[in-house]
């Protein structure tokens, strides 16, 4: 059961930025994702958010949080936030 992976304009603006050893682990569990999005692995936990309208997650990933949404076979890739900034505009 493939999933495919989409990423939005924030996320992508934030990824940009990260320094190229970040932007790499990103990318690995981001291809991981695909597989199984809701399963935790080493390095890499997931949670559901609570209180969203749409059912979210978030991937935590050492200091970076990324946040996404799943719809049929899609991984939605809403948000990528350091772990200071919080879940208060999702």
């Amino acid at each position: 059961m493939t999933y495919s992976v989409l990423v939005s304009r924030t996320f992508q603006r934030t990824f940009q930025k990260l320094p190229k050893n970040m932007q790499d682990k990103i990318r690995k569990h981001l291809q991981e994702q695909k597989e199984d999005p809701v399963t935790s692995r080493p390095h890499c936990n997931h949670k559901e958010l609570q209180d969203t309208n749409t059912k979210k997650y978030r991937l935590r990933i050492g200091d970076y949080r990324i946040i996404y949404s799943i719809n049929n076979k899609r991984i939605n890739v809403i948000e990528l936030i350091k772990r200071e900034v919080g879940y208060n505009r999702l």
